[in-house]
């Protein structure tokens, strides 16, 4: 290490779902642990309910469009857990046996439903993920159980992370939560690994990595303004033995591109394989009348649902096709979603509509029925045909305006088997909800963005194939020992699920490896903490570490 530079023993580039939890295990185990993270560090009480600019719901995104496909991520302390929904399922088991573009096997051999079950337990745990009960649903997933059902499907309540005894259904959830009853990192392994003396620095954007002498790892950041974002304050450099990076699928990448210079040759699919989890929404704009005389739904007074504003995020999937027997390409899960005002309605189509109808007059007229709103979203099996171009002078993007959006070097051309897909998945939600005229259906629009997806993945992947991973099955970079990567770009590819429970477990499980390669470099650090629980672990100034070989 450099005589006169900043040190850490574990440096961890971002805070969302792989960085949290790698911090905490590494914090609890004795090393010295820093955290670096673009995005501003918000309390509860700062999350607001409004769009304007400067509030919570610009400060905490990130929107990044590319040619082809845009991404809606988490800007902040706590990553991508603050601006989640809490859905939290298991991917299928036959997720993890996809061949997908690359004709075989995708994931490692070491990884299958059954090995990771573990370590979804522990996060489950960690969490406080809970299935709910139809009792605990919103107006919106009740209505789409209810046209499952009328049409000869089926569907369930999603387990979520969110204690519904704080939860006032609101469904500001996407701009964090003020009221601490969505399970965010903010609750859990953040403050857990804070109590262990990990130090979380906001604002703090990495640029790029070079080795030093003695085979660590020199990191270097731009401090950021915390009102423009296009605007640094300064710049620093800190050296660490160990490097996790976790600044998601569309950045971690980028940050690995534009080290290579000083790092050497990357492995070849750092930046490419990308997967936007094959994400689709469709909107239905539901007639009251059919509501209530096809499904029986009745609230008192006034229309039969109009709540499409009322409750939180997804309550309600239909996993019919998430059935393992059909052919790749052919399985998807479908959810119902709330995504409020603003991209949601600029980018819902007129239903039956000829031509762009994502504006005009007749656009004009279901905006004003938006309550009476249902919208869909859909996971299907894509073909991971995102890459990444030269990354941009500094930052994942450039950015545009002072806050959330950016220009990215993302490139996305879906191919066959994705079109198919998306295009099965849309006549299924047509089919269900167009039942008997009970609404009309159309899917977004992907003339203004491209596609878009909220779940980015794959940039960085695991796997067995040197050519085709990033990183063997321990999550570290192939040909650069020491650094490990956390998030979600280390997924092989599309889930059909929501991905956040998945990320959190393959992070889980490479944690035993992190600490491994930690201790042959010199560090103390040991493994076993307990997984974090709820708010109170914040509150502990020592968790006791309970004995567990390394590796287990």
């Amino acid at each position: 290490m450099s005589g006169g530079a900043e040190r850490t023993e574990v440096l961890v580039v971002g805070s969302g779902f792989g960085g949290a939890i790698s911090a905490y295990h590494l914090a609890a185990g004795g090393a010295k642990v820093t955290v670096l993270e673009r995005g501003p560090w918000l309390g509860h009480d700062e999350f607001e309910h409004d769009y304007k600019l400067g509030s919570s719901y610009t400060r905490i995104f990130d929107f990044v469009v590319g040619d082809g496909m845009s991404v809606l991520g988490g800007n902040c302390v706590g990553g991508g857990s603050v601006v989640y929904f809490a859905a939290m399922p298991r991917a299928p088991r036959f997720v993890f046996d996809r061949k997908g573009s690359i004709g075989r096997r995708m994931w490692p051999k070491s990884i299958s439903r059954t090995t990771l079950d573990p370590w979804y337990d522990r996060v489950e745990e960690s969490l406080s993920v809970a299935r709910q009960g139809w009792g605990d649903v919103s107006y919106a997933g009740g209505l789409w159980a209810a046209a499952c059902s009328h049409a000869g499907r089926t569907a369930n309540p999603l387990p979520v992370a969110i204690d519904t005894a704080k939860c006032v259904n609101c469904n500001w959830m996407m701009a964090g939560c003020r009221f601490e009853a969505k399970q965010s990192l903010l609750v859990n392994y953040l403050p857990a690994a804070l109590a262990h003396g990990a130090e979380i620095r906001p604002l703090h954007e990495v640029q790029h990595l070079e080795r030093t002498a003695d085979g660590g790892y020199r990191v270097h950041y731009n401090v950021i303004d915390g009102e423009d974002y296009r605007t640094t304050g300064g710049s620093g450099v800190i050296e660490a033995k160990i490097v996790v990076l976790a600044a998601g699928a569309g950045a971690t990448p980028v940050i690995l591109q534009r080290s290579e210079g000083l790092l050497g040759r990357m492995p070849h699919a750092v930046g490419r394989y990308f997967s936007g989890n094959g994400e689709r929404l469709n909107t239905a704009v539901v007639d009251e009348d059919k509501a209530a005389g096809l499904l029986g739904l009745d609230r008192g007074s006034g229309p039969a649902y109009g709540a499409n504003h009322i409750g939180r995020g997804p309550t309600v999937a239909s996993w019919d096709r998430l059935d393992g027997s059909l052919p790749e390409y052919s399985r998807y899960s479908l959810e119902q979603l709330y995504f409020p005002p603003g991209l949601g309605t600029i980018l819902a189509q007129v239903p039956h509509g000829t031509g762009p109808s994502w504006f005009g007059a007749r656009k004009k007229e279901i905006l004003k029925r938006w309550t009476s709103w249902l919208t869909v979203f859909s996971m299907i099996e894509d073909d991971n045909e995102g890459v990444f171009g030269p990354p941009p002078a500094t930052g994942n993007a450039h950015r545009i305006s002072q806050q959330l959006l950016g220009r990215g070097n993302l490139r996305y051309a879906p191919t066959q088997n994705t079109l198919n897909a998306w295009a099965a998945s849309d006549a299924e939600v047509k089919e269900i909800l167009e039942q008997d005229g009970l609404a009309q259906v159309m899917p977004w629009t992907n003339d203004l963005v491209g596609a878009y997806t909220v779940h980015p993945l794959a940039s960085c992947r695991m796997g067995d194939d040197p050519h085709t991973s990033a990183l063997d099955d321990r999550n570290e970079l192939r040909g650069h020992p020491g650094i490990f990567v956390t998030d979600g770009s280390a997924v092989p590819g599309a889930l059909t699920v929501n991905p956040a429970l998945t990320i959190s477990a393959l992070a889980e499980r490479a944690v035993p490896a992190i600490v491994e390669a930690a201790q042959s470099r010199g560090i103390r650090v040991s493994y076993g903490a307990p997984a974090p629980s709820g708010p109170v672990s914040g509150l502990r100034q020592a968790l006791p570490l309970l004995p567990r070989p390394v590796g287990t």
